[in-house]
């Protein structure tokens, strides 16, 4: 097994290992990519602060995530796709999660279903809602997730217009992949994962297909999704979904501070602050930038994770020093499942859970509570610059 010292590392055999249509859609953004790009250097520009002759003893990185214990605060976000990363991908990364203590969201764009994922995993992980205009098919899916015993819906808000990805469109991204001169010849290079898919019958999206009305094969469902997320999306509406649901609620996608206190007034559980991975408004501040804004607007009012860059343990310190309470990880692993199924998700985890845990350690703190914004160094253009 190679030893795998960061999240690169992993990332370097998902692009070796994984059709080049499914690692493009996990490693790109909107247009010109610029938020994308931000979302990581942003993170570089935060420093932290050394701290010397202190005792380093008896650390503590366990917290807690929206009132459920955690080996660490970090979950693994939807991603969409996953089960094209690997066969059977939301169904390993569940299983790491769940060994590993931390959470796990599954997409409603997911391939493994949510029966799929309740069945083969022991302890309950969130859903990931997209609101479509298909309001029979808005209740099932809700309803489904209440059956699977979901132990939250994670509700976004920033994809009621899907944002243009240049990179999915050149290489007519589709589960399963549509069979081309170019995407055979990708896939021929790529036959450990393309054995691994022909021994699984997850290889469409399973919450939609047999589950949408009219939707029974890659076809129809190319055009249902085309038409069905709802632009309409507003507060009447994400307050009739709470009602429905009934149980613990995160909003994702917040970037401004007037939605954030909307959120908090909303009686939401949680919000995450998030830009979609840059993958929707390019141009867009990058999460780490606008979160000691968001937390200043309701930092005391309302639990705040973000998510959209972090790669590292360090980025998850910086995120938590800046008043984030707990975070999320998409990209970092995927690049474990892409890499090595299970095993890379947990990688993934492990090296986020080392750096965090030292990098922790050498600021002078000894348990993830005390950390704060006098652990770390920001920008003071940030403050001032695009007022």
């Amino acid at each position: 097994m190679p030893v795998i010292t960061c999240i690169d590392d992993l990332k370097r055999m998902h692009k070796a290992r994984t059709p080049r249509m499914f690692y493009d859609y996990a490693e790109s953004g909107s247009y010109t990519e610029q938020t994308f790009r931000e979302n990581t250097s942003d993170f570089q520009k935060v420093r932290l602060r050394q701290k010397v002759a202190v005792d380093m003893s008896n650390r503590n990185i366990a917290s807690d995530m929206i009132g459920m214990p955690v080996t660490m605060p970090v979950g693994l976000a939807p991603v969409g796709l996953t089960g094209m990363q690997r066969a059977d991908g939301e169904i390993k990364a569940a299983r790491a999660a769940e060994k590993f203590g931390v959470p796990f969201c599954l997409s409603t764009m997911s391939i493994c279903s949510i029966e799929d994922v309740a069945a083969l995993t022991t302890k309950p992980f969130m859903f990931q809602l997209y609101v479509m205009k298909d309001q029979e098919f808005l209740e099932n899916i809700i309803g489904r997730a209440k059956a699977a015993g979901c132990s939250a819906l994670v509700l976004t808000l920033d994809l009621q217009i899907l944002g243009q990805r240049h990179k999915d469109l050149k290489n007519g991204l589709s589960a399963p992949p549509k069979l081309t001169p170019s995407s055979i010849a990708d896939l021929a290079t790529r036959w450990r994962w393309g054995m691994e898919m022909l021994r699984t019958k997850r290889r469409f999206f399973g919450n939609i297909v047999g589950h949408a009305k009219g939707v029974t094969d890659t076809a129809n469902l190319a055009s249902w999704t085309a038409e069905q997320f709802d632009p309409q999306l507003d507060w009447q509406k994400i307050a009739r979904i709470r009602d429905m649901w009934g149980g613990k609620l995160v909003l994702k996608g917040i970037l401004d501070a007037d939605d954030a206190r909307i959120a908090a007034d909303f009686g939401a559980d949680a919000i995450v602050v998030s830009n979609h991975g840059g993958r929707q408004l390019d141009g867009a501040l990058s999460s780490i930038r606008v979160l000691p804004e968001i937390v200043e607007a309701v930092g005391d009012r309302i639990e705040i994770h973000l998510d959209s860059g972090i790669r590292s343990g360090q980025d998850v310190l910086k995120a938590l020093a800046l008043g984030a309470h707990a975070t999320w990880i998409g990209r970092a692993f995927v690049h474990g499942l892409g890499a090595m199924g299970e095993a890379g998700v947990t990688a993934a985890l492990e090296v986020i859970r080392k750096e965090l845990d030292i990098s922790m350690a050498l600021c002078g703190e000894r348990d993830i509570h005390n950390v704060g914004r006098h652990n770390v160094f920001v920008p003071a253009a940030w403050q001032d610059e695009y007022a």
